[in-house]
């Protein structure tokens, strides 16, 4: 997750001087940074580097994020994302804390001996309950890539992908018990694949008597839409529906879970030879589907794509394939190894 650095910690270092002017005696606040995977890691990022810059109204008391798990092949057991920037930047170890549970008695403790004034989630993949709420005294705020009340849930930049929608945003909402439905502090408009890049917007919790409350604004319920978490089982192309759904699907989960499609290799006899599942890496949509084929399952090639006729008389161009546990390979490379034989589609 790349983020506007720059103008983040200008309006965070302009804030905080003026802050410091006003009064200069006054203790930094405390806040408390609670996120998991890659993205979220540059938010912390951008608040470490803020919080240690001259004249700054507050530090990072805290990070909170998932316990180590096991990731890559060997499934070797590795702090998250964020706790790795942490340590990486020398973050206290002790003031990184990893919760099975947001609810738990021990981390309530250990966090209220903090006394911290602001959390700021991002990413953290862990339901925070009321008695976690209770605790900062200006409130816990998400850092949520959406212009709210839309796409509220787990997953907003995929399925806003996945819909094919041009422009979404990032929202700074208060964290209340329902899903992505506090009051909304600001939000800012932006293409669908930069909608993680907002951290500056961050500079707006930190007002002349640090909270925001008075700017946030309830969200209009009747407009929400959800954004539930993907599936595995979603992975699955359909060959049924129009390539643009299609092809919106390959972006929306090309981090994760992936996109899949089964076929098989026709022998001479036009038989079921080789059933291969196939992950499909990159596809676009044919703009001048005149391929003329008599079974619509025939997999066709043109133009280095493999071209797979779909519902409503469109067709997908797919230009990068995986098999299971190999590198990517290009269509040109998947179709040569064919050698001469048919595909088709399952």
């Amino acid at each position: 997750m790349k983020m506007h650095s720059a103008m983040t910690l200008r309006r965070f270092c302009c804030y905080s001087v003026a802050s410091s002017a006003i009064n200069p005696t006054t203790r930094k606040k405390q806040l408390v940074f609670m996120g998991s995977p890659q993205v979220s890691a540059s938010v912390l990022e951008a608040l470490l580097d803020a919080s240690s810059s001259p004249g700054s109204m507050f530090q990072v008391a805290a990070v909170v994020t998932q316990p180590p798990s096991g990731r890559d092949r060997g499934r070797k057991v590795m702090p998250s994302p964020v706790a790795q920037r942490a340590l990486d930047r020398g973050f206290p170890s002790d003031l990184i804390f990893t919760p099975e549970r947001a609810g738990e008695e021990t981390f309530l403790s250990n966090l209220k001996a903090l006394q911290p004034e602001l959390c700021i989630t991002a990413a953290y993949g862990n339901i925070l309950p009321s008695k976690f709420l209770k605790i900062p005294s200006f409130g816990t705020v998400n850092i949520h890539p959406s212009i709210l009340p839309l796409y509220r849930g787990a997953a907003p930049v995929q399925r806003a992908l996945q819909d094919g929608v041009k422009e979404t945003g990032v929202s700074l909402v208060f964290t209340i018990l329902a899903l992505d439905a506090g009051p909304v502090i600001a939000c800012e408009r932006l293409q669908v694949d930069d909608c993680i890049k907002a951290p500056e917007l961050l500079a707006l919790l930190f007002d002349r008597d640090g909270s925001a409350s008075v700017r946030a604004q309830a969200q209009d319920d009747s407009k929400a839409t959800l954004a539930p978490k993907i599936m595995p089982e979603e992975s699955w192309l359909s060959f049924d529906q129009e390539a643009w759904v299609l092809h919106n699907k390959v972006r929306a989960f090309a981090g994760w879970p992936g996109t899949r499609a089964k076929v098989c290799i026709l022998d001479g006899n036009d038989h079921q030879n080789n059933i291969l599942e196939l992950k499909v890496i990159t596809t676009k949509v044919c703009t001048d589907n005149n391929t003329q084929v008599n079974d619509k399952d025939i997999v066709t090639f043109a133009g280095g794509a493999l071209v797979f006729q779909c519902g409503g008389d469109t067709a997908l161009e797919v230009l990068e394939v995986q098999f299971p546990g190999k590198k990517v390979a290009s269509a040109n490379a998947f179709w040569n190894g064919l050698r001469g034989r048919k595909l088709k589609k399952l």
